[in-house]
């Protein structure tokens, strides 16, 4: 095993960095711990925990993450999709426990462009009878 992994999760326009070392459960996400990061957010903080809980890797690896794009929403996911990633690098037999919960799969949905002539991508101007 490496004594450092990289891996790169994504979601929506959002990016995530992460770099995995053995350790003893510290997660610093852009220079701050997960706790400053993402403040009252308790339900985002569990989303990105959830690869490590489901692993039960959570009090065996550092991850140090760094974030970018979109907002803390998608950045969580995407730390959710990078730290995933990560730990199949760092042990191949956990890719059976994240695969079917949907941890190893982008989340390739984003936001449909606006068109001409719409306010939105599909919502119409208001028609004025008179």
């Amino acid at each position: 095993m490496a004594n450092k992994i990289y891996a790169t999760g994504r979601r929506k326009a959002s990016i995530a960095k992460v770099w995995l070392t053995p350790g003893t459960g510290n997660i610093t996400i852009n220079g701050l711990s997960i706790d400053a990061w993402l403040g009252g957010l308790e339900a985002k903080k569990l989303r990105v925990k959830q690869p490590l809980a489901l692993t039960k890797q959570d009090t065996s690896v550092d991850i140090v993450a760094t974030t970018l794009g979109g907002g803390f929403g998608g950045q969580a996911d995407a730390l959710r999709h990078g730290i995933s990633r990560a730990l199949v690098a760092f042990d191949p037999a956990l890719k059976a426990i994240l695969k079917p919960e949907g941890m190893m799969t982008r989340d390739s949905r984003v936001v449909e462009r606006k068109k001409p002539g719409k306010r939105k991508a599909r919502r119409s101007r208001q028609f004025s009878k008179r």
